[in-house]
């Protein structure tokens, strides 16, 4: 394809006006929607690290950048420590990505009834909505690649290179939260130097915005360096527990990240990008979608990583489902099948995603999103862990320890332990281990929290035998269900010649 093939034709830049009652309309509802259900269960186990994270705040964590623990503190700072006042930040992230989406729908022509539906669509997509009810570092980065592949399209569609900023700015901030927006920035590049513009990649812009996004992530970049990356570390044991099972199902949940009736709407965006002669300028994106599919196949990410193109390819296809739905003819039937489309999908997804069902009737959206379950039963498993607790002779308190065997169980602890006399855990998951050991002082009983097939961590302890089990009280299958409370005699060593060994970020 020549240079000029991929610029807009004349006339282009025009854009409808935005629709701001309505879309604002829509932001209000969802963000009303989130906020009435986001005490409805309770903390997801990683809430519960991030504000164990906030209370340790640095430039960077064992599996994390700094953003999200950052955010879980300033919100419950500023709305309150609970449930709800946390949720406050994923509730604001998830309506303005909503937003964005429209204004992606606008950017890539659309009007009105396009942007309308843009947002309605990306507000009721199971992924956005599964990550827009709870804090977790998904739920900015849809936002932050959202807000990315907005300012590219700008710049595609303009030429205007001051846009390379605002691209640098956001990209660098997304990494203070994940990385992984580097690799939408790697493909979106390498996709617009295979089919154009090429034009905006030259000049002082880009190579500004290239060095914002640098001096913005240089902070957690150089606390991974001086740490030995240990992201990559988490990464790549991620990839080696779960990459066959991502690789297997990465094409199927690609059909199922927004809703199967969203389908033909994002199809139809992709063609529009890939074959129309006037969205040429845009095509980079129908390449840059398969192209990120490939790279997390050959990785063995996790099938969410493409959401966020995904969600560019649906707001490109509501300009020709809008026209599809006004042509004359069969306009009624083609209304009734899209509105029965919306209905339909908002249905299953809000089921699927959202505290709506009571704790014990969960089984079957757990079959699908297994999040949902993984929000109950941290005040039982501190109640259960009190059991254990009141088991150790008060003389011997002082110099005992409770160590549990992962993040969610240490946070649920630290969250709901004070309130039953527990004290402080203490763990060697992720950065839990970077909080330091026991002191070798505390040689007395040691009280494990661990899941039921975990018991590997028994052989560090002399005298161990179980004394309580974990029960969330709604015969929820989740991870914690049935998790042992084991009271041991002691260490075998001291905690500073141990505490290596019981480190582990997977």
């Amino acid at each position: 394809m020549g240079e000029d093939d991929a610029r807009p034709e004349p006339g282009a830049a025009a854009l409808a006006p935005v629709a701001w009652r309505p879309l604002l309309c829509v932001v209000a509802a969802y963000a009303g929607a989130l906020t009435l259900l986001s005490a409805r269960y309770g903390y997801h186990r990683d809430e519960l690290y991030f504000l164990a994270a906030g209370r340790h705040l640095d430039w960077g964590y064992v599996d994390q950048p700094p953003l999200t623990p950052l955010l879980a503190r300033a919100s419950t700072e500023a709305f309150g420590d609970s449930l709800a006042g946390l949720r406050v930040v994923a509730t604001l992230a998830a309506s303005a990505t909503v937003l964005v989406v429209a204004l992606l729908a606008r950017e890539l022509g659309g009007g009105r009834g396009a942007q309308l539906l843009a947002a309605v669509l990306a507000a009721l997509a199971a992924q956005a909505l599964a990550v827009g009810h709870m804090v977790s570092t998904a739920t900015f980065d849809l936002l932050v690649w959202a807000t990315v592949s907005w300012i590219v399209l700008r710049v595609l569609r303009t030429g205007d290179g001051r846009w390379w900023l605002a691209a640098g700015v956001v990209t660098g901030l997304g990494v203070q939260n994940k990385f992984l927006v580097v690799l939408l920035v790697a493909v979106l590049l390498a996709s617009i130097a295979w089919v154009g513009p090429r034009r905006v990649l030259r000049g002082g812009w880009f190579l500004g915005g290239f060095g914002v996004a640098l001096l913005l992530a240089a902070p957690t970049l150089w606390w991974q360096a001086t740490h030995d990356w240990p992201q990559f570390t988490v990464a790549r044991g991620i990839s080696e527990d779960d990459g066959a099972e991502n690789r297997a199902l990465l094409v199927p949940r690609q059909l199922i990240y927004l809703s199967p009736l969203f389908v033909p709407v994002w199809v139809a965006g992709w063609l529009r990008l890939w074959r129309t002669p006037r969205m040429r300028w845009a095509r980079s994106f129908a390449v840059a979608y398969p192209l990120l599919c490939a790279v997390v196949l050959a990785l063995g990410g996790k099938g969410y990583y493409t959401v966020p193109l995904l969600v560019v390819l649906l707001a490109a296809g509501c300009e020709p489902t809008v026209r599809w739905v006004t042509a004359s003819g069969t306009r009624a039937v083609r209304r009734s099948l899209l509105v029965a489309a919306v209905v339909v999908s908002a249905l299953v997804n809000v089921l699927i995603t959202l505290p709506v069902l009571p704790p014990s009737a969960l089984a079957v959206p757990m079959a699908l999103n297994k999040e949902q379950g993984e929000q109950l039963g941290w005040p039982e498993l501190a109640d259960a862990a009190r059991q254990g607790w009141v088991r150790i002779p008060p003389r011997d308190r002082a110099r005992a320890v409770v160590l549990t065997g992962n993040y969610g169980e240490a946070g649920a602890l630290a969250r709901y332990g004070p309130g039953r006399g527990l004290p402080v855990p203490y763990s060697g998951h992720m950065s839990y281990a970077d909080w330091g050991p026991p002191p070798d002082s505390a040689n007395g009983p040691v009280l494990l929290v661990r899941m039921a097939d975990a018991s590997g961590i028994d052989r560090h302890f002399t005298g161990c035998r179980t004394v309580a089990r974990v029960d969330n009280g709604y015969d929820v299958d989740n991870e914690e269900q049935g998790a042992a409370i084991v009271l041991c005699d002691g260490p075998a060593r001291r905690w500073s010649v141990l505490w290596p060994s019981l480190r582990h970020a997977y």
